[in-house]
This record gives structure tokens, C-alpha cells and sequence, in this order.
């Protein structure tokens, strides 16, 4: 999925400085942005934070009827040195990118695209879709180490899953409670889909190295001693073993975390890079060379990116 601003600015984030060594309670409610036809809840990066682990984008949409709509329609566009991760819990997305892969995927099913050094990919809804859209994107900025390799895409539709009293916890990414999900990773992280039935408080299981936040995608919880709904997010910071999460009425929500980014990044539109000219050179390469490739399997013009910032900015800490 595209960030389809048109006048995006330049994100500073990653290193320590920012991070918060020690349990956080900071509450951030997302702003609504325009996917196509499609409004969003943009949580990450916002004002405040700009990274959360490794994870360094977060959007929530839905649930929307779509059932006489034509639904999600997002473009060819561009991405490098991340991956994006797409979960849904209603609908149908199909996914086509420019090394090849055509796939539809549904609720539960992880759909993982590594970007590597260069790739281009389009989203949409399928022809004939379900009546709901509701899901996630999220982004994991990619280590040095690993930024510039090859492109990929995995689609996993088993999922480890724990379950106990009032819950069912699906790992997406990473792991959780000795449980691993199948997709590829390149530096320790989780991303958990968990479902709370009403009445019920469940006790999860941290990482107490990592950083978390939580965000609810349906329902209403309370998390330290919070009590937050849909478009929310709750960072919650590092040295945490667990956490309570108490739901008024069946919900869902997802845990995301990882060992703090060390290093300095620098994201604009729907690249991550390390400084302002290799973003720069990202977009010129886009939009008149070939590294991104083509969609070919998609029947459109690709997206044209925006017009660069007046001024570079710098990489930076994971706060503002």
C-alpha cells in the first residue's frame, strides 16, 4: 500500500535518543488521510513518535462497506528498504508487483512484501469482493544490513495462533510466547493480532527489551489502565514482561514492538532511506529509470510521486 499524499514531508527517525528505556504511557490518536477513495487512520509517524522497534508506519481502515464501491484501488508506486505488511480482518486485497507475484489474500492470511533496494507493487480490491474492508498496513524499516538486497513476497495463510480464557492471539510477524510466524524478518520484533472476548482481562506476554505499542482495531479495551478505541495507538515504551488488557466488549487489537532502531532514517512518501539524497535519487530513478521495474500484470499507469520538499532534512532520533 501507497502513502498517496500529495505533499508529503520528510520523516527524521531511529536511534536512541528517543526511545524510552523504560515503561511509557504516551496515548496518540491518528489523522485521517485519503488512500484513493479510501479514508485512513494514519497512527505512525505522527508528531510525537516516529518508530516503534523497527516498525515505522501504521495505517487502520474500516470497517467499510464497500459492497457497491469499487473498494481499495491503489496504483503501481514504489518502495525501498522496507517491508510492508498487510493484515486484514474483513475483505479481500489482491496484491501484483513487479518481480512477478499476483495473489489474493483474505483475513488471517499475512501478506509480506520485502522492498530490498527497489520494487513496485499495486493493491486493490478484487471484482467481486466482500461486503467489509477492514485491515492494517504497516511498514518495518530494514537494517543497513539487509536494505539493499533483493526484492521478495511471501504470502502465509497459516498463522501460529495461542489461545486461553477470552482470547485467540494470532502471530503475524516475529514472535511471541515461543510462537514464530512463518514470514521473513531481519532484526527481533513481534506483531500480534489479538482478539479479547467481552468481560475478559488477558495477560501478554513481553519482550522486556523491546519497545510496544498497541493499537485497537475494533471494540473498546483497557490497556495500563487506559481505556482507548479504534483509531488509537498506546506506546507503552521498554521493560515491560507484561500486559493487561481488559476488553468492555469483544475486541481486537495489535501489539507491535521490537528492540529499539538504532540507526538513523530518513522516509519520505513510500521510501526509506538513510539521507535526503539517496531519497532524491530514489525518485529520479522511479520515475525515469527501470531498478523499480513494472506491474506488468496491472492494466493503468503507475502512480507519478510527488513533487520533492523545498528544503533535505537530516536524519534523525525517533521523536520529534
Amino acid at each position: 500500500m501507497s502513502n498517496l499524499e500529495t505533499a508529503p514531508r520528510e520523516s527524521t527517525c531511529g536511534g536512541l535518543a528517543g526511545t524510552s528505556a523504560t515503561p511509557a504511557h504516551e496515548v496518540y490518536a491518528g489523522r485521517e488521510v485519503m488512500l484513493g477513495e479510501t479514508v485512513v487512520t494514519r497512527l505512525l509517524p505522527n508528531l510525537g513518535r516516529r518508530l516503534v522497534g523497527p516498525w515505522c508506519f501504521i495505517d487502520h481502515y474500516g470497517p467499510d462497506d464497500i459492497e457497491k464501491e469499487p473498494g481499495m484501488s491503489v496504483p503501481p508506486h514504489p518502495h525501498t528498504g522496507l517491508q510492508t505488511v498487510s493484515w486484514l480482518l474483513d475483505g479481500e486485497i489482491r496484491h501484483r508487483d513487479s518481480i512477478g507475484s499476483d495473489q489474493e489474500f483474505g483475513p488471517g492470511q499475512l501478506g509480506l512484501m520485502t522492498a530490498g533496494r527497489a520494487i513496485a507493487h499495486a493493491e486493490h480490491s478484487p471484482a467481486r469482493h466482500p461486503r467489509l474492508l477492514h485491515g492494517a498496513q504497516l511498514w518495518v524499516a530494514l537494517p543497513e544490513a539487509h536494505r539493499h538486497g533483493a526484492p521478495s513476497w511471501e504470502h502465509h495463510a497459516d498463522l501460529p495462533v495461542l489461545t486461553g480464557p477470552g482470547h485467540r492471539t494470532t502471530v503475524i510477524l516475529g514472535e511471541l510466547a515461543g510462537a514464530r510466524s512463518p514470514g521473513t524478518t531481519y532484526s527481533p520484533l513481534v506483531g500480534a493480532d489479538v482478539e479479547v472476548t467481552s468481560g475478559t482481562t488477558v495477560l501478554l506476554p513481553l519482550e522486556r527489551d523491546f519497545e510496544h505499542a498497541v493499537l485497537v482495531m475494533s471494540g473498546i479495551v483497557e490497556v495500563d489502565g487506559t481505556r482507548i478505541g479504534p483509531g488509537t495507538m498506546l506506546y507503552l515504551g521498554c521493560a515491560r514482561t507484561e500486559l493487561a488488557v481488559s476488553a468492555e466488549v469483544n475486541s481486537k487489537l495489535l501489539l507491535l514492538g521490537g528492540e529499539p532502531f538504532e540507526e538513523q532514517i530518513v522516509m519520505w512518501w513510500n521510501f526509506v532511506a538513510r539521507s535526503h539524497e539517496e531519497i532524491v535519487a530514489a525518485r529520479t530513478e522511479y520515475m525515469e529509470g527501470s531498478e523499480f521495474g513494472v506491474v506488468r500484470a496491472y492494466d493503468g499507469p503507475q502512480l507519478p510521486a510527488p513533487a520533492l520538499p523545498p528544503g533535505p532534512l537530516r536524519p534523525g532520533g525517533a521523536t520529534r
